[in-house]
């Protein structure tokens, strides 16, 4: 199941929300297709200006950061090149559709592999 997890500025975020779910979902349909609509789980996370800070100091006007969870897997498919550079463009056009190009240079995608066995649902091991 891909996991996003976005941290925005809550000013930022207000009001956009439902776009920006939708947005992000879209996205991930368009590398993985419509099977994954449903699968798809996007967390967005507000933070007030005062506590995101950058270089030491309240970040002015941070661009949003993406953290997305896929399984492991994902990292060692022989396409994992193009789908990997696939998934960190649609997300971060999905981004800037909602917030406006003047994001697009500093929004962050990260992709972080869930690792077999080391995850869990409702209190059990998932194995794959």
């Amino acid at each position: 199941m891909p996991h996003l997890s976005v941290h925005v500025l809550e000013s930022d975020l207000a009001g956009r929300e439902t776009t920006l779910i939708r947005r992000l979902t879209d996205a991930v349909v368009t590398v993985y297709g419509e099977w994954a609509r449903g699968l798809v789980d996007v967390k967005l996370i507000g933070l007030p200006p005062h506590r995101w800070g950058i270089g030491g100091a309240p970040a002015q006007a941070p661009a949003p950061s993406v953290t997305f969870g896929i399984k492991e897997a994902a990292f060692s498919r022989p396409d994992s090149d193009e789908i990997i550079a696939r998934l960190i463009a649609v997300v971060t056009d999905a981004i800037v559709d909602v917030f406006g190009e003047r994001v697009r240079d500093g929004v962050t995608v990260e992709l972080v592999a869930g690792v077999a066995g080391r995850t869990g649902i409702g209190g059990v091991v998932v194995a794959s």
